[in-house]
């Protein structure tokens, strides 16, 4: 008689937790992983924000059973089916949207929690509805590395969808209340809200090989919470006296919004948090499909004036253009991924070296090795032009089998 148990990926850390378990809820294969800060003296296992992913993926998920051990040091993961905003799981606002409460002692930024959420969108059953609020909605960028403002997510990472066939004029982001990093970098009071109405059997396989071009235009968002409005154009001045030297069409709006009131535990006085400042850029190249971002948030505990963080969002820029390709390092996750997920063709993208060799970068190709998925295939992009751009050819097979049912 054939072994009934469940076969686990078994991995170990921290590290990428959300991608391997975005991973193993795509693909089907239940996951074990130890060894989660288990050296910390001060606090082992899952942290905050990890523990808060968990519930999310309880509740757009139907079957999904998680253990974590006493410590928690230690979980073992095995997905359901994606059913997205399906009345029977989750706290439910209305009939198709979910309800999620992130803790006030989160430290990362919410698109800690959209990156993976919308990875699993385009292959749900129903509609991904899903509203963020709480003391610990953070919308502005983060110091944690991958975290990223609302505004990129929206104008540099949602677009990309497009690219596979999942159109983007489906998805919708609401910013309903924006926030900036709190007291210590934990909370901010926030509220966002996604609706992700595209969902796809398999994504189309991509072909994004080619030169990524030139920039032709920036866009951008200076955007403060409970500080003086006139920090937006002070921002905003200091990026283009930069940017204006290199491109002509440069144009960066400003939004202010008051400062979250959130109410303290255990009393009914209310409290401003999320106060800060910050800037979001993205540039467009000539080439369809090739956006590069960048973003900087002064830190909570305060020392930066807005023209330090324009001057320095500005460089930022120019720097991820500098490395080349057509992904940006903040984008390349995602892209791969989708591509691991389509059909049994071979899709092709343009990378930078620096993009490539990141350790995010070859993270994600072990891991989806262990999830079942092809080795990647490298090629030198100098082949085909008369030039050296130093930039890289990465082969993807599509796995063509996503781990869920089709309604």
């Amino acid at each position: 008689m054939a072994d009934s148990k469940p076969q686990f990926v078994r991995l170990t850390s921290h590290r990428a937790f959300t991608q391997r378990l975005v991973l193993a809820t795509l693909s089907g294969k239940p996951i074990h992983i130890t060894k989660i800060r288990s050296t910390s003296p001060t606090n082992p296992g899952l942290a905050p924000h990890e523990v808060s992913f968990l519930r999310l993926l309880e509740a757009v998920t139907n079957g999904s059973v998680i253990d974590v051990s006493y410590s928690g040091t230690t979980l073992a993961y095995q997905p359901g089916l994606i059913t997205g905003s399906v009345p029977g799981a989750g706290t439910f606002l209305s009939n198709d949207l979910i309800e999620h409460t992130i803790p006030a002692n989160n430290t990362r930024g919410i698109t800690y929690f959209l990156l993976p959420l919308a990875l699993l969108a385009p292959f749900s059953k129903a509609h991904m509805n899903v509203r963020f609020s709480g003391p610990g909605v953070i919308t502005s960028s983060t110091n944690a590395p991958g975290d990223l403002s609302i505004d990129t997510f929206r104008t540099a990472i949602l677009p990309l969808y497009g690219l596979f066939g999942i159109p983007p004029a489906r998805i919708e982001l609401r910013v309903l209340s924006r926030s900036c990093p709190g007291p210590g970098g934990k909370g901010g009071g926030g509220v966002v809200e996604l609706r992700f109405a595209s969902q796809v059997r398999l994504p189309k396989t991509l072909h994004l090989n080619r030169k990524p071009g030139r920039i032709r235009r920036i866009r951008g968002v200076a955007y403060c919470t409970g500080v003086s409005a006139s920090h937006n154009n002070r921002m905003i001045t200091s990026a283009r006296g930069v940017l204006n030297q290199l491109v002509s069409d440069v144009h960066v709006a400003a939004q202010y919004d008051p400062a979250p009131l959130v109410q303290e535990k255990g009393s009914t006085m209310k409290k401003k948090i999320g106060i800060g400042f910050g800037l979001s850029l993205v540039a467009e190249s000539s080439a369809e499909g090739v956006i590069y971002a960048a973003d900087v948030v002064a830190p909570p505990e305060g020392g930066v004036v807005p023209e330090d963080v324009g001057t320095r969002c500005a460089y930022q820029l120019l720097e991820v253009i500098a490395q080349g390709g057509c992904v940006s390092a903040a984008a390349a996750p995602t892209v791969l991924t989708l591509m691991a997920m389509g059909s049994e063709d071979m899709g092709r993208v343009r990378l930078g070296r620096d993009v490539l060799g990141r350790e995010e970068t070859i993270g994600l190709a072990r891991d989806l090795k262990a999830f079942g998925a092809a080795s990647w295939g490298i090629r030198d992009a100098d082949k085909d032009e008369d030039e050296a751009t130093g930039e890289l050819i990465v082969s993807v097979k599509g796995v063509g089998n996503i781990g869920r049912k089709v309604a």
